[in-house]
């Protein structure tokens, strides 16, 4: 049973970081591509970063810079370093993993297993 569990949100002040975790129970981790997403109550999922199994990276405009994703296919753990954070950053933050076969496509349709979510509030 493939289990991804998410961990490190919390609440910080603007201009903080967080770095969010993400330990996935999933066998072949380093074939899988890995991708945060975020959501606000009341809005669509957006998406936020992913790693390809290669190690290419992608990220959502909103967030270049200031965010940066890795992995560690040891550990079966993808991470999240957050920095500069902003309110408008204020979130619940999912972990997601699609099969290496599958192309990069930001809509999340890819993406075959999600975990339940860290909260990330920022203040301002």
């Amino acid at each position: 049973q493939v289990q991804l569990v998410e961990s490190g949100g919390g609440l910080v002040q603007a201009g903080g970081s967080l770095r969010l975790s993400c330990a996935a129970s999933i066998r072949a981790f380093h074939s899988y591509h890995m991708a945060w997403f975020r959501q606000v109550p009341g809005k669509e999922r957006e998406f936020v970063a992913d790693i390809r199994w290669s190690g290419t990276t992608y990220y959502a405009d909103s967030v270049k810079g200031r965010f940066t994703i890795s992995r560690d296919n040891a550990e079966n753990t993808v991470y999240l370093q957050i920095n500069t954070l902003k309110p408008e950053d204020t979130a619940k933050y999912y972990c997601a993993a699609a099969p290496h076969q599958t192309r990069f496509n930001a809509d999340g349709r890819s993406y075959e297993y999600w975990g339940q979510g860290t909260q990330v509030t920022v203040s301002s």
